[in-house]
């Protein structure tokens, strides 16, 4: 392994801000905010010191998953080292599509299913619930009708599979006649369901059991700043 006083001066501002962004995210950053971050244009340029970083045996990568970077070395100098490589010890969880936080938006019904192995992205085990990550799946959210659940345009919302849902909970409910699907607060009352959304501007969809299945429950919600 190579000293950390050998790398680059690239290389260690890298590092240390992958250790910073993943203890105050509980997840690394994407190449683009590397980049962004340490003054550099080029992806590929930050490809190649990574792959560096990865020979002098400070991180891992896996270059077919979003933000596939994993510290296995603490670096010196900055606290929380344990911490930090634990929160980087990460499951990965197909992210399927995306999901209207607003209007309902159409997406698959078989959600999920024949998932691209560049279509997984990785998430911390406490963004999981205590859920293994086979049981888990994650949609970019699109709108902002649950602005004030504290989730917002571009969110990424991470779910359990289940098709039964309590009234309360936030579910990626599909509407089989519309052949759409959408983020919501699920209530079953007088024979109907009402997906509740949280922003005062939007109206409640109302439709009957029969035209609601559930795809999934919110888990937790990741959000690049």
């Amino acid at each position: 392994m190579k000293d950390f006083r050998l790398l680059s001066t690239r290389q260690q501002n890298m590092l240390r801000f992958m250790q910073r962004y993943t203890q105050q995210r509980g997840f690394p950053p994407s190449i683009r905010e590397i980049g962004e971050e340490c003054g550099i244009g080029s992806t590929s340029v930050v490809n190649y010191n990574l792959n560096k970083l990865v020979d002098a045996g400070y991180i891992e990568r896996s270059g077919k998953v979003s933000r596939g970077l994993r510290i296995i070395r603490a670096i010196p100098g900055l606290s929380d080292a344990k911490r930090v490589l634990g929160a980087m010890s990460q499951h990965r969880v197909a992210l399927v599509g995306r999901i209207a936080a607003g209007e309902p938006i159409s997406l698959p019904e078989d959600i999920g299913h024949h998932i691209e192995e560049d279509d997984y992205i990785m998430v911390p085990p406490r963004l999981l619930g205590g859920y293994d990550a086979s049981e888990a799946f994650a949609l970019t959210v699109r709108g902002d009708s649950m602005i004030d659940a504290m989730i917002k345009d571009g969110d990424i919302v991470i779910l359990r599979r289940q098709n039964t849902a309590e009234n309360g909970e936030m579910v990626a409910a599909w509407l089989p006649e519309d052949n759409e699907t959408t983020l919501k607060h699920f209530f079953l009352e007088a024979g109907q369901v009402r997906l509740q959304p949280a922003n005062r501007d939007y109206e409640p969809i109302y439709v009957p059991p029969a035209n609601c299945e559930i795809k999934g429950k919110v888990l937790s919600v990741m959000r690049s700043f």
